[in-house]
């Protein structure tokens, strides 16, 4: 086999509309939001089926209804049986892994065409128990909800100690950085107002693939657009949000939602898009993942880009987009403050189309649907350097640089 790597190169991403919570995607369930994509995904290409080499999907909520949620996704949406498919789960970042894996496939001659994307449906995550299987003599069954509890049990409780969950690490960030509740606000604020600009001018149009949702009465519901934007949202109008900690910087207006959705594109060998006559709308220029303290897990970012950074030679004077995902408004503001970088230098480059706050965090699917996204938005602006980088529950960052084609 060459030691020499191929060029990994991103074609047609898609993406579902990004559903409320409960909302109207409520009723589909995961591996039918990823089936839908899969099956678009095929469609805009004219790609052969059978000319795919393997599934890599991400989900952070998986459970035994749709187990290995590739494989089953990729029968489901008629791919033949002899497509493989597997599972990631790198948390929040499980979408943008999923495509890294798919890409080094490809750059090290595993496959040629391998179909990358994540899924999460929300809404359907179930509660569960730990103690039924061998039954109890007495006392009560106890019923874990699957969102919360994968929260609170992100890290090792005997080495790092108890954390409450996702909102604790938040706020041990606007107190290390001195964020206050009218910055977090402001920056809540842009994300909505971005969003609700971009769906405006119809930026989200091309990357949708709209999906049909049966009713119990009248006739089904295309649902073409994401539900979670607040065109009408303000700094004023969200300073009247109760913080979720007494005394606390987070609220429930800028924190990233939770959501339903799936995203997925074509990771290709260059020597084989001629043939194919497939187009690439980027190529996969590197990546890095670090660890952090689970207490401050919206770091992650930082040490990412600085590794990442370093391997490449890259620099945020080299970038035309910056993609970080929104957990929560204080930790953008953290990961800023960590660059070195205020957000008036960057503010035409990050997020410019909104982000969690405003789209939504379904968070296996996040990272696909945010480079979905983002090489959208470069093609329009002519191409250039992209990063995209997340924070991962747990103490996690994850980073990777795509180069869009003009």
């Amino acid at each position: 086999m060459s030691t020499t790597l191929r060029r990994a190169a991103i074609v047609s991403p898609v993406r579902t509309p990004v559903g409320g919570f409960g909302g109207t995607l409520r009723p589909v369930r995961a591996e039918s939001l990823a089936s839908h994509v899969i099956k678009e995904l095929v469609a805009r290409t004219g790609i052969d089926p059978a000319l795919v080499e393997d599934v890599s999907f991400a989900q952070s909520y998986a459970n035994s209804e749709a187990p290995c949620i590739g494989r089953w996704a990729a029968l489901d949406a008629g791919l033949p049986i002899e497509v493989p498919g597997f599972q990631i789960d790198r948390r929040c970042g499980g979408g943008l892994q999923a495509v890294v894996a798919a890409a080094m496939m490809v750059q090290t001659g595993a496959a040629d065409v391998v179909v990358a994307g994540g899924v999460e449906s929300m809404s359907n995550i179930e509660h569960y128990t730990t103690s039924a299987r061998w039954g109890s003599r007495s006392g009560n069954q106890v019923l874990y909800d699957r969102l919360d509890r994968g929260r609170e049990r992100s890290q090792p409780a005997w080495r790092f100690g108890e954390i409450s969950g996702m909102i604790e690490t938040a706020e041990n960030l606007a107190t290390a950085y001195g964020i206050g509740r009218d910055a977090a606000d402001a920056y809540a604020a842009r994300s909505q107002q971005r969003a609700a600009a971009a769906r405006e001018v119809g930026a989200f149009a091309e990357e949708i693939a709209p999906i049909e949702v049966a009713q119990r009465k009248g006739n089904p519901i295309v649902l073409d657009r994401d539900e979670g934007i607040r065109a009408d949202s303000s700094a004023a109008s969200l300073a009247r949000l109760r913080a979720v900690t007494p005394g606390g910087t987070v609220t429930a207006g800028n924190a990233a939602q939770q959501n339903d959705a799936a995203a997925a594109c074509l990771v290709v060998a260059e020597d084989r898009l001629e043939e194919l006559g497939l187009e690439p709308m980027a190529w996969f220029e590197g990546w890095s993942a670090v660890g952090c303290e689970p207490a401050t897990m919206g770091l992650g970012p930082v040490g990412a880009v600085e590794k990442l950074f370093a391997r490449t030679g890259v620099g945020f004077d080299d970038l035309a987009l910056i993609e970080l995902n929104e957990a929560f408004a204080v930790q953008v503001l953290a990961v800023l403050a960590g660059w070195g970088v205020p957000l008036d230098e960057v503010d035409d480059r990050l997020n410019v189309n909104g982000s969690g706050i405003s789209l939504g965090h379904p968070v296996g699917a996040t990272g696909v649907r945010i480079l979905t996204t983002m090489l959208h938005e470069l093609r329009r602006r002519g191409g250039g350097l992209a990063l995209e980088t997340m924070c991962v529950g747990g103490g996690q960052g994850v980073a990777a640089l795509f180069r869009g084609v003009a």
